[in-house]
């Protein structure tokens, strides 16, 4: 068994070497690395050239966005599984060990999530999995969290593209990372695709990881991440919901862009939300939708309980501030 650890890069020299040097140590093996350079400035391609020739270097003339990059690296990979990281992480000596462990257990498995920990604070979560509702709203479980918390493996909604493994099989079945994306998002909606396709997302509590956390994009909030986040909250919602699915959530739904609305104009983005929002709107006939067949009907059903559990399992669970995904 191979697998293929494929890492987006833009601008990341200041972070590529801790990232490399812990996969270096890692108890797997073999695995192969192909690093995705989306036109990066800084000497991020020079310091792979010079301090890692061993990894497969591929190169852009600009930022294509994460979505691009990743759908490249996994078109080249050799191996049976593919597993997306961030530059600015750094794994545990068996995280990927772990990870392989986790997804070889069952075929239906799509994807496995790490225990994703802040890097600057090891005592507290960043990630332990993403969660989506019918409020269109995608969180991260354990967000600030003791450590301690999600000791168990079990099924979730999303795997985190941060730090996450994929049976590569499956993208053949179910298309690649949507490139209209760009960034953000782009792993829910894949996540959401592979479930309406009847595929499981994991989360490995063993596979633990340090997470910087918005390295390339430099903030939780700023003009470009909000106006993007808001338009793909859009492609999310149309491309993966049927008819009937919206119509039933629409009110919910409505609701929660309301709520955000309010939260960016405390944040003073609510100028870039909706405008992210009138161009999610405005390029909706662009989205390649996924299609309905019969065979599915049931797994939309069990979606949609999801939801509904995941919306109940948040408002009681999370304060309105923390609506955002990222």
């Amino acid at each position: 068994m191979k697998i293929s650890i494929i890492i987006p890069n833009y601008n990341g020299a200041k972070y590529l070497s801790v990232c490399l040097d812990s996969l270096s140590r890692q108890s797997f093996k073999p695995f192969e690395i192909i690093i995705v350079d989306n036109g990066s400035i800084d000497n991020s391609c020079q310091l792979i050239s010079r301090n890692y020739s061993h990894i497969k270097l591929i190169r852009f003339s600009k930022n294509h966005g994460f979505s691009k990059a990743v759908n490249e690296g996994i078109k080249v990979a050799k191996g049976k599984y593919v597993v997306l990281l961030n530059n600015d992480t750094e794994a545990q000596e068996d995280w990927l060990y772990n990870l392989a462990n986790c997804i070889n257990g069952d075929k239906k498995i799509f994807s496995c999530c790490s225990k994703m920990i802040q890097y600057y604070n090891k005592e507290k979560i960043d990630d332990a999995g993403d969660e989506y509702t019918i409020l269109g709203w995608a969180y991260k479980r354990g967000d600030g969290l003791d450590i301690h918390k999600y000791k168990y493996n079990e099924e979730v909604f999303s795997s985190c593209a941060g730090a996450a493994i994929y049976r590569k099989s499956i993208f053949d079945k179910i298309g690649y990372f949507d490139e209209d994306f760009f960034a953000y998002m782009e792993d829910v909606d894949i996540s959401y695709r592979a479930k309406i396709y009847g595929y499981k997302n994991i989360y490995c509590s063993k596979a633990k990881i340090f997470h910087i956390g918005s390295a390339t994009s430099g903030s939780k909030y700023n003009s470009f991440k909000v106006k993007l986040a808001a338009k793909n909250n859009v492609y999310v919602i149309i491309k993966n919901m049927q008819l009937l699915q919206l119509f039933i959530n629409s009110p919910f739904l409505i609701l929660g862009f309301l709520i955000k609305i309010i939260f960016f104009y405390k944040k003073g983005f609510g100028k870039e939300y909706l405008i992210g929002l009138k161009e999610g709107l405005k390029t909706i006939k662009n989205i390649n939708k996924v299609k309905f067949e019969k065979k599915n009907l049931l797994n939309y059903i069990k979606i949609e309980i999801d939801m509904i559990r995941n919306t109940f399992k948040y408002v009681f669970g999370k304060s309105i501030s923390k609506i955002c995904k990222r």
